[in-house]
């Protein structure tokens, strides 16, 4: 009822107060955003994954003549079935290869030590235990197990003991396969280069074409490693490595060439002088003119790569004195090969050993690049210019190069013998002609990641690896966000807005 004049009674004229309709106003505009608020809640919703966590792994490359630690990483949602993997810590181990430590196995093991510290402080410590640890050697370990099997276990024995009690997960030590070796170093500069996979400007995982595929050239101490994909159909199967990586099946032709690495080369070349001409002092033409040095005449026929003994009027140290003749050491290198089993067969490479014709760009890592980097040979020059270029050094007398390179006392005697060995397993082993020369590129690295097959058996590896499925939540865009906090104040204002009218100016 409202008030009317005195004795009638009357209804409202509009049926409620100005402050009845405000108030019915502010709860109805709370109910409205109330009830925004609640669709953007239920709405506008999406699945996102939280990212991943980091996954790590160490591999120990234990050559013939040093080893490597190389720590890598990759996130837990692998890509396509093999992790994205990049190198986190490359670390040269202090000392010789492990095959060195025939006679204190112990040692060997724990020469492993620093590197390995210095790769823990680098992954939390949270993951030592998820992480893998795997330790390869190559030909030095091969040669040694050939010659003398006890001593290849004594080491592998003490390599174990002192990682098996790192924090780590540690997988074993074993001799990597020559083949193996070759396949891996050629995915490691692959990836390297992004011609497995790479990741496209439209945000996507994409694989180039196969053509862009890079053949991989190693060489290490005591073996060197050639793996391409070659144009047709590898005929000799024992030559084919396959294998699957990011969605792909791959098929590549490789081989690896025992006592065919510098060091073993080295010895054979001289052994092969020695032979032919017995004497106190030996004249060699790969060392400069003006180098002496004296050398025991015994471990040289040590090697499972020597098939002869000394001469017996020899005695037990060798004088070696340079000639610097270039002509005279390629013909005592040529003698190393065995050119004639494949002559006439054009996929036959040396030793009888079959080979497809070359296909496509070749990386030449390793020692190719150390000893072409040392003769400024890396920028792409001509086959002529390499061959000028390296016989102009072995010419050179030995006192001005040993002046010219303070403090490369090691390898710098070598040299002369390294180029021109290489140049002659490049040009007629492998058959790298004039036209063909200008496909090898000598790096050290492919994409910033060192190469060599510890990166390639990483990669291999971690698609043994379950990827741990990633944590999800449900998101909104940020607009419908900012909409959602927009009403529920809104939704606020009006319920305290419709209270105040509630308790005070409906009262009055």
């Amino acid at each position: 009822m409202c008030p009317g004049a005195r004795g009638t009674s009357t209804t409202c004229a509009m049926g409620l107060s100005r402050k009845e309709q405000v108030f019915l106003a502010i709860l109805g505009a709370s109910g409205v955003s109330g009830l925004t608020a609640l669709i953007l809640l239920l709405v506008e919703a999406t699945s996102v994954l939280l990212p991943t966590d980091i996954k790590f792994g160490i591999v120990f490359d234990a050559g013939s003549s040093h080893t490597s630690l190389f720590l890598y990483q990759w996130p837990a949602d692998k890509e396509n079935g093999t992790g994205v993997v990049s190198q986190a810590l490359a670390c040269q181990v202090e000392g010789p290869g492990i095959s060195s430590y025939t006679s204190n196995p112990a040692q060997a093991g724990e020469s492993l030590q620093g590197c390995l510290e210095e790769a823990l402080v680098l992954i939390p410590e949270a993951q030592h235990r998820k992480t893998p640890m795997f330790l390869g050697a190559t030909a030095g370990m091969r040669l040694l197990r050939q010659k003398n099997s006890s001593q290849a276990r004594d080491i592998f024995a003490a390599v174990t003991q002192v990682l098996g009690r790192s924090p780590v997960d540690f997988w074993g030590a074993e001799v990597l396969g020559g083949q193996d070796e070759g396949a891996f170093g050629w995915i490691t500069v692959n990836y390297g280069l992004g011609t497995l996979v790479k990741y496209s400007f439209t945000g996507e995982w994409i694989q180039p074409p196969e053509e862009t595929l890079v053949g991989a050239l190693d060489m290490g101490g005591a073996s060197t490693q050639i793996t391409f994909v070659p144009g047709g159909p590898i005929l000799d199967k024992s030559t084919q490595a396959d294998f699957r990586l990011y969605g792909s099946n791959y098929s590549v032709y490789t081989h690896s060439y025992l006592c065919f690495g510098r060091d073993q080369m080295l010895s054979r070349l001289l052994v092969g002088l020695v032979q032919s001409r017995p004497a106190a002092l030996l004249r060699h033409p790969c060392y400069l003119s003006g180098y002496q040095t004296t050398l025991a005449l015994a471990p040289l026929y040590e090697s499972p790569c020597v098939h002869t003994t000394p001469p017996l009027s020899l005695p037990q140290n060798l004088t070696v004195e340079g000639t610097g003749n270039p002509g005279a050491c390629v013909s005592a290198i040529r003698e190393l090969f065995n050119f004639s089993s494949c002559q006439g067969q054009e996929d036959c490479a040396f030793d009888g050993i079959y080979q497809p014709p070359l296909q496509g760009k070749f990386y030449a890592f390793s020692n190719f690049y150390y000893t072409f980097h040392f003769l400024n040979l890396t920028s792409g020059q001509s086959l002529s210019t390499v061959n000028t270029t390296i016989w102009e050094f072995c010419q050179r007398p030995w006192k001005l190069v040993e002046t010219s390179y303070p403090g490369q006392d090691r390898w710098l005697p070598d040299y002369c013998a390294s180029g021109l060995y290489i140049l002659t397993l490049l040009h007629e082993g492998y058959r790298f002609s004039e036209e063909t020369w200008p496909s090898l590129e000598f790096r050290k690295q492919a994409g910033g990641v060192d190469i060599g097959w510890t990166l390639g058996y990483m990669l291999n590896l971690t698609g043994m690896i379950p990827a741990d499925a990633p944590a999800q939540l449900w998101a909104v865009s940020y607009g419908v966000w900012v909409a959602k906090v927009v009403f529920m104040v809104l939704t606020l204002v009006a319920v305290v807005g419709a209270a105040l009218v509630q308790l005070f100016w409906l009262q009055d």
